[in-house]
């Protein structure tokens, strides 16, 4: 284990969020018409990164409601980062095949969230 190590980084759910994140900012940053749409581009971004910050700030926090509260947030941050990604494929931005892996993906990120909300209660 590290030194100087934040106990979010040891939730398999924060380190599953960081790597979806990592791989959808490495989609967004390949896309040719980057320019044409970078409002949805950047929400999307914005979207994919939230989910492992709010899971990060809701451990911060000094109350499992409130850890709960942001775990929600995240939930919410992932099926905005879904419905995001739909955008893009039935635009053509990203292929069938990369939709479907983050869609895998992001569920089983989904579940962990749900289950460690559930776990908290």
């Amino acid at each position: 284990m590290e030194k100087n190590r934040f106990s979010f980084e040891d939730l398999e759910v924060w380190q599953k969020s960081i790597d979806l994140a990592r791989t959808i900012l490495a989609i967004t940053e390949s896309l040719s018409n980057r320019g044409k749409h970078f409002r949805l581009i950047e929400q999307l971004e914005s979207a994919s990164t939230s989910i492992a910050l709010n899971i990060a700030e809701g451990k911060g926090r000094y109350s499992k409601k409130e850890f709960i509260h942001f775990l929600y947030i995240a939930r919410g941050s992932l099926f905005e980062t879904i419905s995001l990604l739909i955008i893009l494929s039935k635009n053509n931005m990203i292929t069938d095949s990369q939709l479907e892996e983050l869609r895998n993906r992001a569920s089983e990120a989904g579940k962990m969230i749900s289950g460690l909300i559930n776990s908290i209660k």
